[in-house]
Order: structure tokens, then sequence, then C-alpha cells
């Protein structure tokens, strides 16, 4: 299990941004994935005068070529273990009846998540 929690607080601009809280000195590497692509490293600003100890904002600007027409999922995972630690899913284009297609594009870019763990842990054995 992780030591590190990333919880989103607003997006704005464009720019999405989280307080990341960890028992380690300083913050872990983290980056922005896009269907399988790594899109993006973060900006991340000491926070513990507010928070204390072990606490960061971070701040993911969302590329915008990467936005179309359907709904987009952006995993924010730490680049040391692949782990999710947040998500950001976007929807543009026609209006959706209900949120089907955003939780199936979550489950898609979970999916490919475990694929890439799954490919990682068979070449390390």
């Amino acid at each position: 299990m992780s030591d590190i929690s990333l919880t989103r607080m607003r997006l704005a601009e464009g720019v999405w941004e989280g307080l990341l809280a960890t028992a380690r000195e300083v913050p872990p590497r983290l980056r922005l994935r896009h269907l399988d692509d790594v899109v993006g490293e973060p900006e991340t600003i000491d926070a513990s005068a507010i928070g204390g100890a072990g606490r960061w904002l971070v701040r993911f600007k969302i590329p915008i070529e990467r936005l179309s027409d359907g709904v987009q999922t952006f995993v924010i995972e730490d680049a040391e273990t692949g782990d999710a630690l947040a998500e950001e899913t976007l929807i543009a284009g026609e209006v959706l009846a209900d949120d089907l297609r955003a939780e199936v594009s979550l489950l898609r870019a979970e999916l490919d998540m475990l694929k890439r763990a799954f490919r990682r842990h068979c070449s390390e054995s």
C-alpha cells in the first residue's frame, strides 16, 4: 500500500490542483498519463506551512492538444511505482445523458495501468 495521498482540490484555467501528503522528506516524482502516454510532469510547491510537514501543492497543466470530443481521462500516478493516485475525467462535445462513458474511460485507463504493472512484473521474474 502506498504512503502517498493525493487529494483533488480544483481544475481552473486548464490546471489541475491537488494536495499531496506523504511521510517522505521529498515529494515523489509524479506524472500525468492519458491514453497510455505520459503527457506531463507536475509543478510541486512546498505546502508544509499550510498543512504541516510532508504536504505539497501539485499542479498539472492539462495538455490542450489532448482535448477532443468525447470523454478524456487523465491519470496522475507515482512515476516510481506506477500507482494511480488521482484521475480527472473531462467530457467535451455532445451532452451526455449519463456518465457511463466517463466510467468506461476510467476503467480503460485503470486496465492500461494494470497491464503495465503485469508486464513489469513478468519482466522482473
